[in-house]
């Protein structure tokens, strides 16, 4: 269980971070701790295993990436953790993980977004990425997005906590 003030940091935590040079100290204000009180409490939850990581969640069409794409390949699976390991070193790989198969109709098992301007950019992106890693014997889809959804970090508590920031 998270005390009270746990729970706090975590619901101005979950609502990302507010674009300003000192964000901590705009987080604390919100649930009225100072700087340090925050970077405590984060590590502590870091400590206690409630806060795993903190990762970037990046609104591309916004950036201009307008043509993003999952590659899914059919590699073998005791090849699949180096391969993807070099999937990781491409720039313009936001994602990269390993999937079960579905079988007969989905035989793919390693999965990558890609982004890029134009679905020209974005499939010769795909391109690299498939002879850079060794992919060309193995099966592959390049599958492009139609629509977004709102993108965002996990939520853990709702209502009167996530106001803090406005959000």
């Amino acid at each position: 269980m998270l005390n009270e003030q746990e729970q706090q940091l975590v619901g101005v935590f979950q609502n990302g971070f507010p674009l300003t040079e000192h964000p901590f100290h705009a987080m604390g204000q919100a649930i009225g701790l100072n700087e340090q009180q925050v970077l405590d409490g984060l590590h502590a939850l870091q400590e206690k295993g409630i806060i795993k990581r903190i990762g970037v969640v990046v609104h591309h069409h916004e950036l201009g990436y307008r043509a993003n794409a999952m590659v899914v390949w059919d590699v073998p699976d005791e090849s699949v953790r180096e391969i993807g390991a070099r999937i990781k070193q491409f720039d313009f790989v936001s994602l990269c993980y390993l999937r079960r198969r579905c079988l007969p109709a989905w035989p793919y098992n390693l999965y990558c977004m890609i982004h890029g301007r134009e679905r020209n950019e974005t499939l010769e992106r795909a391109e690299r990425l498939t002879v850079g890693c060794g992919l060309t014997p193995y099966k592959r889809e390049v599958l492009f997005s139609r629509r977004r959804f709102k993108q965002c970090g996990a939520r853990y508590f709702q209502g009167s906590r996530n106001e803090a920031l406005g959000t």
